[in-house]
């Protein structure tokens, strides 16, 4: 799936970078990039749920802020997630953990659960059921943000997984590429390398 070039996808992708990184002028200025680039505001806000779990509640908030204050876009009245259950949650993220990650899915969920059953249990409900699957945003787009943020944190273990996922879900090579050129001002040279590092591992192993 080629989304890479089209600039609200870039825009989108540097706004999650932003989100990461936490200073509020980069933010300001990369949510004034985003709308001047047309990015649906509903992307924006999938984005924003996504980085409660990516990069914690304080970022994501003051994120929100940021981005509502520069785009003039006020947040929806309702959400129609409230009415779902905690079933449906745990049903549609273990589908789209198993997408993301393709022949691993087994052995992730046996990882965690070594660390903590609770983890395993809301990685897969609360994670991917009620953040990462929602109406929105696809996938692709989803996993894109994921490996800008986890770049940034230079959570490593994380990145590659996503990078795969992003594989996993449809992205090519070309799409990774570019990535790794998108993010490279966002990163430190360490960052940067082991981004370059784990996308040519994700590109050669897929899942």
């Amino acid at each position: 799936m080629d989304v890479t070039l089209d600039a609200p996808t870039r825009a989108l992708i540097r706004l999650a970078a932003a989100v990461a990184v936490g200073r509020d002028e980069l933010l300001a200025e990369r949510a004034r990039e985003a709308v001047e680039a047309h990015v649906p505001a509903i992307w924006v806000d999938e984005l924003l749920l996504l980085s409660m779990l990516m990069v914690g509640w304080p970022r994501a908030l003051g994120a929100a802020a940021v981005w509502r204050r520069e785009s003039g876009v006020r947040a929806p009245a309702t959400d129609a997630s409230a009415s779902e259950t905690l079933e449906t949650w745990r049903v549609r993220g273990e589908a789209l953990c198993r997408v993301v990650y393709g022949s691993n899915y087994e052995r992730l969920r046996e990882n965690v659960r070594t660390l903590h059953p609770a983890l395993d249990a809301w990685m897969v409900r609360d994670g991917y059921g009620m953040v990462l699957s929602r109406p929105g945003l696809d996938l692709v787009r989803r996993e894109l943000c994921v490996i800008a943020q986890t770049a940034v944190l230079e959570a490593g273990p994380q990145l590659l997984s996503h990078l795969k996922g992003a594989v996993n879900a449809g992205a090519d090579s070309a799409t990774l590429d570019a990535i790794v050129d998108l993010l490279a001002l966002d990163l430190s040279p360490s960052a940067r390398e082991k981004l370059r590092q784990q996308s040519a591992h994700a590109k050669k192993k897929g899942t």
